[in-house]
């Protein structure tokens, strides 16, 4: 019997992508581990392999709704163009409401 995984695509990115958006919103490790409801050493620890983030269950998943929450879109996939943009403003705004 073969297992099958159930991957939400959205949610694949490469630990790059994820420095990356920090550093676009100026946010350290421990504003991106509050603001995602991560532990610190947890979101150290993706970010130091390389390629794509690799965490437990939800944890890649609550970094990217983190970031997307503060205006990033991630673009192309972790080996395939990958990169990150901070969306215009008013877009934000209008996610929030």
């Amino acid at each position: 019997m073969e297992i099958v995984k159930l991957v939400d695509m959205k949610n694949i990115v490469s630990t790059q992508q994820i420095k990356a958006a920090r550093m676009l919103l100026s946010w350290d490790q421990v504003e991106l581990a509050r603001h995602a409801s991560v532990g610190v050493a947890t979101l150290r620890r993706i970010e130091a392999n390389q390629g794509e983030a690799v965490g437990g269950l939800g944890t890649v998943a609550k970094i990217v709704s983190a970031l997307e929450g503060a205006g990033i879109e991630f673009l192309g996939a972790p080996n395939n163009m990958p990169g990150v943009r901070l969306r215009p403003i008013d877009s934000v705004k209008e996610d929030q409401n």
